[in-house]
């Protein structure tokens, strides 16, 4: 019988759910201030995990690949921006767009300082050592948090990097380049089952841990 970690995956849960709740809350936060109040009137600026969880990507899909060892997949209730209200819309969407990954860069920032200047005692069998769990969380905040940075910043929509893209592009280009919205998570599918996501996520999130752990 397969041993299951439960401190493990209660942890790497937890450290899931505030990653996606702090990206999403990016999102609806940049929006608000770039003039467009429609995820504010919703509740979406906020930090309540609630607000932005999908039970599907949010709870279930987490829960089975940590339970299952299986590559962690999961999202949250995408942020609703209604372009007419920025003021220019095509900047203001991909900074929008720009916002969530950035997030989770500082938060990865933030624990990787935090567990530099946080001293870790050696475990002792039968002693308490609150260090280790807090090592432990903070170890798999910097992880998990660049793993979300890089992901969701690939070019295909809809992730935020395809719509960044998509900002970036000159307006003919980015009509065309949108015509592959509709496929991006048939895209994204073959990516993570053709085995893509090890060759074009893993190594410049690795890259980055080299600078932060």
């Amino acid at each position: 019988m397969q041993y299951l970690d439960f401190a493990g995956i209660f942890i790497s849960f937890i450290v899931l759910l505030f990653s996606l709740t702090v990206h999403e809350m990016a999102h609806a936060w940049t929006a608000d201030r770039l003039g467009d109040p429609t995820a504010r009137l919703l509740g979406r600026v906020s930090l309540n995990p609630i607000v932005h969880a999908d039970p599907i990507g949010t709870v279930l899909f987490p829960l089975i690949s940590l339970v299952s060892g299986a590559m962690l997949i999961g999202w949250a209730k995408p942020v609703p921006v209604n372009l007419r209200f920025l003021r220019h819309p095509r900047r203001d969407y991909m900074i929008v767009a720009a916002a969530g990954p950035v997030s989770n860069l500082i938060l990865a920032v933030f624990a990787a300082v935090v567990l530099a200047i946080v001293p870790i005692s050696p475990q002792t069998v039968g002693e308490s050592n609150v260090s280790v769990p807090v090592a432990t969380l903070l170890t798999r905040m910097v992880n998990l948090n660049v793993l979300l940075a890089v992901f969701n910043m690939l070019p295909i929509p809809p992730l935020d990097g395809g719509n960044v893209l998509s900002g970036l592009l000159p307006p003919n280009l980015a009509e065309v380049f949108n015509k592959i919205r509709p496929y991006g998570f048939l895209l994204l599918y073959a990516l993570i089952l053709s085995n893509g996501f090890s060759y074009i996520v893993i190594p410049p999130a690795r890259f980055i841990l080299s600078w932060l752990l």
